[in-house]
C-alpha cells in the first residue's frame, strides 16, 4: 500500500496543524509525522511510482478561494520593479551545468508548449485548495539548454526574502526563498512552470509572474516568484545547503505526497 504524506499530516493533532511553517519544524510530533512518510513515499516514488501522475480533477471541483500563503509580495526592489513594469522586463534565466544559458521573457514561456492541470495543493499546516494551473513544461527548457555531465539537481532562486528578512549577498542569500528537486521531478510530466491560475494570470500573492508546480509534493516545494533556474551537482552552494528554504530549517527535502 503507498503512503502518501497528506494521510500522515491527518494524523496530526490539530492545535500542530494550525501553527504555522516556522512552529511545525520546532515541534518534535509533527516533525515525526512529516518525516515518516519522507523515506517511504520516496522510495515508493522512486521505485514503483516513478512516472505516476498525481490526482488530476475537473473543472468544477477548482477551489472557489485559492488561498496565499507564504509571501504575500516579495519586498526585494528588483522584483517590485518588474511588478510594476508588468514584467515586461522580466526574465527567467537557466543556468549552470547546461550548454546553452537561456533567459526567456514571459511571452517566450508563453509561446511554449503549454500544460494545463487542475491539481489539489497540499500544505504541511493542514488545509488543501484545488487550482488550474498552465504553463509549459519544465522539461522542453532542460531540453532547450542542454544538460551537462554530472546534472542531478534543478535549483529554483526566488525574488521573496521568506516573512520579510532582511537579505544580502544577492539570490542565493539563505533568507531568499529558494529550493530544488531532482532530475525525476524535474521531466516528470506535471512539473511545469505555472503563469496562470483558473485561466487568470498569476496574482501577485500566489507568486507572479512564474511558480514552480511539482505536483507530487507539499505546498512549499511549488516555489514562487521565480527569477533564475540552476542546474547543480551538489546542493551545498545554495542556502543552507539542504536545498530549499524550509529544508534548511528542518524539513525534508523531498516531501512527496
Amino acid at each position: 500500500m503507498q503512503l502518501h504524506r497528506r494521510h500522515l499530516l491527518t494524523a496530526a493533532p490539530a492545535s500542530l496543524l494550525l501553527t504555522g511553517c516556522d512552529a511545525l519544524t520546532r515541534n518534535p510530533t509533527a516533525k515525526a509525522i512529516v518525516e515518516s512518510g519522507e523515506q517511504a513515499t520516496y522510495r515508493w516514488q522512486r521505485l514503483a511510482g516513478r512516472d505516476g501522475l498525481a490526482r488530476e480533477f475537473a473543472a468544477s471541483d477548482i477551489s472557489p478561494v485559492f488561498k496565499v500563503n507564504g509571501t504575500h509580495e516579495p519586498t526585494n526592489p528588483e522584483w517590485k520593479q518588474l511588478s510594476a513594469g508588468g514584467f515586461t522586463d522580466w526574465r527567467l534565466k537557466v543556468s549552470g551545468l547546461v550548454q546553452r544559458e537561456l533567459s526567456l521573457t514571459l511571452p517566450q514561456l508563453r509561446a511554449l508548449p503549454q500544460r494545463s492541470q487542475i491539481t489539489r495543493h497540499d500544505c504541511v499546516e493542514g488545509w488543501s485548495a484545488i487550482g488550474g494551473w498552465t504553463g509549459p513544461q519544465l522539461s522542453h527548457l532542460l531540453k532547450a539548454a542542454g544538460l551537462r555531465d554530472g546534472a542531478r539537481y534543478i535549483v529554483f532562486l526566488c525574488a521573496d526574502d521568506y516573512g520579510g528578512e532582511a537579505s544580502k549577498g544577492g539570490l542565493q542569500s539563505s533568507s531568499r526563498y529558494y529550493e530544488s528537486i531532482d532530475l525525476v521531478d524535474a521531466f516528470h510530466p506535471q512539473t511545469i512552470l505555472a503563469h496562470s491560475l483558473n485561466n487568470q494570470p498569476l496574482s501577485t500573492g500566489n507568486g507572479a509572474p512564474v511558480r514552480l508546480r511539482v505536483e507530487r509534493q507539499l505546498g512549499y516545494k511549488q516555489a514562487k516568484y521565480l527569477m533564475q533556474i540552476v542546474v547543480a551537482d551538489s546542493l551545498a552552494p545554495f542556502g543552507g545547503g539542504k536545498g530549499g528554504y524550509w529544508p534548511d530549517r528542518g524539513y525534508e527535502w523531498y516531501a512527496g505526497t
